[in-house]
């Protein structure tokens, strides 16, 4: 090797370096800012829960906000996937742009503390790609180099707001291009993951902590039962995207987009107060939690499933993914009645397999899945998330993710046979 070779790549690996560091501790710490005023204003509603009343108006803002000021930021975890894509095919997409994290920052915060029906991962792996991307434009970064800065973005975004850097490095893969992955690029996916979450840490941010207190033996009938309890989750994960399409084919007939939030708002503020409940309201973290162990209501995940895609396709922000555990959690726990597995063990396979089935991320579920529990439920937890991935149907919760894997080759294969 040449001297100014050597100096070359001493030069790219100091700059690389500084850029891990820097994307994952800003990101981290604007997660762990995001999550400590999301806690702040869930708990304002809860102690003056007459605030939901304004959650008309809360949608009517986000609607301006976005309408006046949101361009392409509007589109979400959707822009950062079709950014991607268009630097595969040799595209020269625009930066994404800066505004995206304040505008998703503050509209999930008026979401949450009007009473909407959201999650927060969408906000913090929108935070980390437009923060992430900025280095773009600082560091003169070509198309091949931002491939792994949006890469990064998004795995640091999802490591410091659930607090799982290996789901999260696995997840910023599988949902832009897992075929097409370079060494490089897994590498600094787990490195700055792991960076964000310590860096979201260190600002005494604590997760959620779940637990399964007996695993059963693996035999041949539990593991059976593992896959039928998959394919109920697959099926769940089908109609949660299927109802969000449907909801939002109806919000699009309203040509002004900022009533859309705004009339969304009125139903769900309506719905709140008729049923006098607001178990089913924001994240819905005390169900999930309680769902490993006591008898979840008859219709608790069907009841969230149906206000999560109507508060989103609304035009409310915040994310899937949280909605997404309490519904696979409270569905899970529903199959004990015929399901002869433990409800804490049946409660967390709904939690991550109606993910993988709605997201198309089985990796990454599997990932959170061993993260989250440990180890010795691993083999439920990937059935069932397997199980879920194949029987959740063709399309997810982010339209422009590519149909490409294993799913859509056995679909293609199937189609075929179907055809003879």
């Amino acid at each position: 090797m040449s001297l100014n070779k050597f100096n070359s790549t001493i030069v790219s690996g100091v700059k690389w370096l500084a850029i891990y560091i820097l994307v994952g501790g800003m990101v981290g710490s604007a997660t762990a800012f995001f999550l400590q005023t999301l806690d702040y204003v869930t708990l304002f509603r809860t102690n003056h829960i007459w605030v939901v009343y304004f959650l008309p108006m809360a949608g009517l803002v986000i609607g301006l906000l976005y309408y006046y000021y949101g361009d392409a930021a509007n589109k979400g975890n959707n822009l950062l996937i079709e950014t991607h894509q268009s630097l595969e095919k040799g595209g020269t997409s625009k930066t994404i742009p800066f505004k995206m994290a304040p505008l998703v920052f503050i509209s999930t915060l008026l979401t949450h503390i009007a009473g909407g029906s959201a999650g927060r991962e969408g906000t913090a792996v929108q935070m980390g790609g437009a923060i992430a991307d900025q280095f773009t434009g600082f560091f003169k970064l070509n198309a091949a180099e931002r491939k792994t800065i949006l890469i990064i973005g998004m795995s640091s975004g999802f490591a410091a707001v659930f607090g799982t850097p290996l789901a999260a490095g696995i997840f910023a893969i599988e949902i832009l291009s897992i075929k097409k992955v370079k060494i490089n690029q897994v590498f600094a996916s787990f490195f700055v993951a792991n960076i964000a979450h310590y860096s979201c840490l260190a600002w005494q941010v604590k997760h959620t902590l779940y637990s399964i207190p007996t695993i059963p033996a693996i035999s041949i009938t539990t593991l059976a039962w593992a896959i039928v309890a998959g394919v109920i989750f697959g099926l769940t994960a089908f109609a949660f995207t299927t109802t969000g399409k449907l909801f939002e084919n109806v919000f699009n007939k309203i040509k002004f987009t900022p009533l859309r939030p705004f009339i969304g708002g009125i139903i769900i503020a309506l719905f709140i107060v008729v049923f006098n409940s607001t178990k089913y309201i924001g994240l819905g973290i005390p169900a999930i939690q309680d769902a490993f162990i006591n008898n979840a209501g008859q219709f608790d995940f069907a009841i969230k499933l149906i206000l999560t895609s109507f508060t989103l396709s609304a035009g409310f922000k915040g994310g899937e993914v949280t909605p997404l555990f309490f519904i696979g959690a409270t569905l899970g726990n529903l199959l004990i009645w015929f399901i002869p597995l433990p409800m804490a063990l049946l409660a967390g396979m709904g939690f991550v397999a109606v993910f993988s089935g709605a997201t198309n991320c089985v990796l990454a579920s599997i990932a959170l899945g061993l993260e989250l529990f440990g180890m010795q439920a691993g083999i439920y937890v990937g059935l069932a998330s397997v199980a879920a991935y194949f029987t959740s149907g063709p399309n997810g919760i982010y339209s422009a993710q590519l149909k490409t894997g294993a799913k859509y080759a056995a679909y293609n294969y199937f189609k075929k046979i179907a055809k003879l």
